[in-house]
C-alpha cells in the first residue's frame, strides 16, 4: 500500500512533534510516523521543561506557535525561575510537569492540528531516487512518498541500553531501537558517530522520608511558559533536596570497574554539563556530597525523579548507593537507571535550514544532530519542520539568525562547530543575550513567525492584541485600569532599563553584519590564499563557512586567517 504526503516526520518525541506541527501550520500534509502512537510526546528522562538557556528556547518555540510551552503549562505541577537573583537576560523559567498530562496535551494539540496524520509503524528505510529522498518504507511494507522527510529519531537510532554488565538494544527502556534505518544511513556513507546519555533510577515517593529533607516550594508569582496561558491550572507540589554522602561515594568508587562507562563498553561521549554520578565521583571525589533534587512525576503518580544521579551501574550497586542517601534509607526503586548509546550525524554536514545537502529532501532534528535535551530538540524540530514544508511546497526557508534568537545561536553553533559531546544550550553561548531575554521572545520573533506562515489564526489575534498593548506602553498612553497584561508591563520596564546597553549592542550587531555577508573562498579555492596555514585550511574545510561572519565563529580560526580571507574576498571582487 502506498500513501502520498507533502512531509513525513519520523519520530514522535519533542523534535518530531514540533516538526510535524510546524510543517502543517505552513500548509503541508504531514505524516507523523511513530512506532507507538500512544507514546507520542513522552518525556523520556526528567519530567521538566526549561531551565537556564533552555527556558529561552521554550519561549522562542512558543513565539513561533510551537507546542512545548503550552503543553508545559497544561502539565506544570512546580514552577521555579532559575537565576532569579540575576538580571532577566539570564533568568531561566523551568517547570516540573505531570508526565501523563504533558504527553496528553501534545497529543491533543496534534489531533487538533489540521494536516497532521499519525501513522503507527516502524520506519525501516528511506526511499531514494537519484540522490534524493522521496519517502519512507515501513516494517509492514507500507510506503509513504513525500517531498521532504524529517528524521527525529532521538536515542532510538542504533540505540543500545546499558546497566552494568547487562546490555540490550533499545532507545528507551522497553522500546526497540531503529536498527535498519541506522544501518542504511551508515551504508550511505554519512558522517556518523556515537553519543551517550543516561537516566537515574525512579523512586517510589511513598517510601521517601520527606520529613528529614529540605523542601523546595513552587514559585508563588504566577508566570507561565506561554503568554497564551492565563494563570496556573494545576495544584503545585514541592520538590525536596538531599545529598550524597561519604558512604555513597565509597559504594560507587568500589564498583566503578562494573560501570560500562569505565570498562569501555560505552564508546560515545556523554554530556559534560549533566554527568553521571559515576563521573562525578571519579572527577570530583573530594567533595563531601552532591545535591540530589527529588522531583515528583505527577499528581496521581507516586514516582519521584532523583535529578543528579543518572547512572549505568548494576542494579545491586544502585540499590546500595541510593539507600546511603539521607531520606532514602528505605526507598523502593521502581525502575533502575541506565545509559543509552545511540547514533548521530555530524551536524557540520547540515546547512542552516537543518537540511542534509548530501541527500536532497532530508532534514534532521534533535539528538540525531548531537544535541541533548527536550528544549534543544523542540527548537530544531520547529526549524526542520518549517523548512521541510518549504522544500515540499516551495515556500520561504526559515534560517534563524544567531543575533536574533537562541534558536539561531544553537543551529549556527551546530553546523559550523560540530560537537565533541552532546550539545546543551547555555546563556553564555549567546553573544547578544542582553537583547535575547526569555521574557521578550514573543516581541522579538512573532513578526518573523507570521511572515513565515507559522501562526494559527488564534495566535495571530493574540499577537495583534499584545503588540497593540506594547505600543500603548511605549507611547505612554497606557492607563492603570488593568487593560495591559502584567507580564508586558514588566517586559517594558526591562526594555527601558536595558535601553542604553541594547542601543550599544544594536550598533555592534550592525557593524558585525556589514562584513558578515562577505562571501569567502571555500574548499579547493582556499589553496590560493597564501596567508592561510594548512591547519586553518583544514578547520575551514571541516566547518564550510560561507561568509566572513561564519568563518569568524569557527573554533580556532585566528584573526590573521580572517584577515587573509577578507583580503582574498576583496581581491576577488575587483
Amino acid at each position: 500500500m502506498e500513501q502520498s504526503m507533502d512531509v513525513i516526520v519520523i519520530g514522535g518525541g519533542h523534535a518530531g512533534t514540533e516538526a510535524a506541527a510546524a510543517a502543517a501550520r505552513r500548509g503541508a500534509r504531514v505524516a507523523l510516523v511513530s512506532h507507538d502512537p500512544g507514546k507520542i510526546g513522552a518525556m523520556s528522562c526528567n519530567p521538566s521543561i526549561g531551565g537556564l538557556g533552555k527556558g529561552h528556547l521554550v519561549r522562542e518555540v512558543d513565539a513561533f506557535d510551537g507546542l512545548m510551552g503550552r503543553a508545559a503549562d497544561a502539565a506544570a505541577i512546580h514552577h521555579r525561575m532559575l537565576n532569579r537573583s540575576k538580571g532577566l537576560a539570564v533568568q531561566g523559567p523551568r517547570i516540573q510537569a505531570d508526565r501523563k498530562l504533558y504527553s496528553a496535551a501534545i497529543r491533543t494539540m496534534l489531533a487538533d492540528q489540521a494536516g497532521v496524520t499519525i501513522v503507527g509503524g516502524d520506519a525501516v528505510a528511506l526511499r531514494l531516487e537519484g540522490g534524493r529522498v522521496t519517502g519512507v518504507t515501513l516494517a509492514d511494507g507500507t510506503t509513504i512518498s513525500a517531498g521532504a522527510v524529517v528524521l527525529a529519531t532521538g536515542t532510538f537510532l542504533g540505540g543500545r541500553i546499558f546497566r552494568g554488565e547487562v546490555q540490550e538494544t533499545g532507545g528507551r527502556v522497553g522500546e526497540a531501537a531503529a536498527l535498519p534505518l541506522a544501518t542504511q544511513l551508515r551504508e550511505l556513507g554519512l558522517p556518523m558517530g556515537r553519543l551517550k546519555t543516561g537516566t537515574p533510577p525512579r523512586l517510589d515517593g511513598r517510601t521517601i522520608d520527606w520529613a528529614q529533607l529540605e523542601p523546595q516550594p513552587s514559585d508563588v508569582d504566577p508566570w507561565t511558559m506561554s503568554p497564551m496561558t492565563h494563570g496556573r491550572r494545576l495544584p503545585q507540589l514541592a520538590c525536596a533536596i538531599t545529598r550524597t554522602t561519604g558512604e555513597t561515594h565509597a559504594i560507587i568508587g568500589d564498583n566503578l570497574h562494573r560501570s560500562p562507562l569505565q570498562t569501555g563498553a560505552i564508546e560515545g561521549q556523554g554530556p559534560r554539563y549533566c554527568p553521571s554520578i559515576e563521573d562525578k565521583i571519579r572527577r570530583f571525589g573530594d567533595r563531601d556530597g552532591h545535591q540530589i533534587f527529588l522531583e515528583p512525576e505527577g499528581l496521581d503518580d507516586a514516582t519521584v525523579y532523583p535529578n543528579g544521579i543518572s547512572t549505568s551501574l548494576p542494579t545491586d550497586v544502585q540499590d546500595a548507593f541510593i539507600r546511603s542517601v539521607p531520606g532514602l534509607e528505605d526507598v523502593r526503586i521502581t525502575i533502575h537507571g541506565y545509559a543509552v548509546e545511540y547514533d548521530h550525524i555530524d551536524p557540520r554536514a547540515l546547512d542552516a535550514t537543518l537540511a542534509l545537502p548530501q541527500l536532497k529532501g532530508l532534514f534532521l532534528a534533535g539528538q540525531i544532530n548531537g544535541t541533548t535535551g527536550y528544549e534543544e530538540a523542540a527548537a530544531q524540530g520547529l526549524v526542520a519542520g518549517a523548512n521541510a514544508a518549504a522544500a515540499a511546497l516551495d515556500l520561504t526557508p526559515f534560517q534563524p539568525d544567531r543575533t536574533a534568537s537562541y534558536i539561531g545561536v544553537m543551529i549556527d553553533d551546530l553546523v559550523l562547530q560540530g560537537i565533541s559531546e552532546p550539545y546543551r544550550m547555555l546563556t553564555a553561548r549567546a553573544e547578544y543575550r542582553l537583547a535575547l531575554r526569555a521574557d521578550n521572545a514573543e516581541a522579538r520573533l512573532s513578526g518573523e513567525a507570521e511572515r513565515l506562515g507559522l501562526l494559527s489564526p488564534r495566535r495571530q489575534r493574540h499577537v495583534a492584541t499584545r503588540m497593540a498593548q506594547r505600543a500603548q506602553l511605549r507611547s505612554g498612553e497606557a492607563d492603570a485600569d488593568g487593560a495591559i497584561d502584567a507580564d508586558l508591563i514588566r517586559e517594558h520596564e526591562e526594555d527601558v532599563r536595558y535601553a542604553p546597553y541594547l542601543e550599544r549592542q544594536a550598533a555592534e550587531i550592525a557593524r558585525m553584519k556589514k562584513d558578515e555577508k562577505i562571501v569567502i573562498a571555500s574548499d579547493v579555492a582556499l589553496d590560493r590564499i597564501a596567508g592561510l596555514s594548512n591547519e586553518m585550511r583544514e578547520r575551514l574545510r571541516a566547518a564550510r563557512p560561507r561568509t566572513l561572519g561564519e568563518a569568524s565563529r569557527v573554533r580556532g580560526v585566528t584573526p590573521a586567517a580572517l584577515t587573509a580571507l577578507w583580503l582574498d574576498a576583496k581581491a576577488a571582487q575587483r
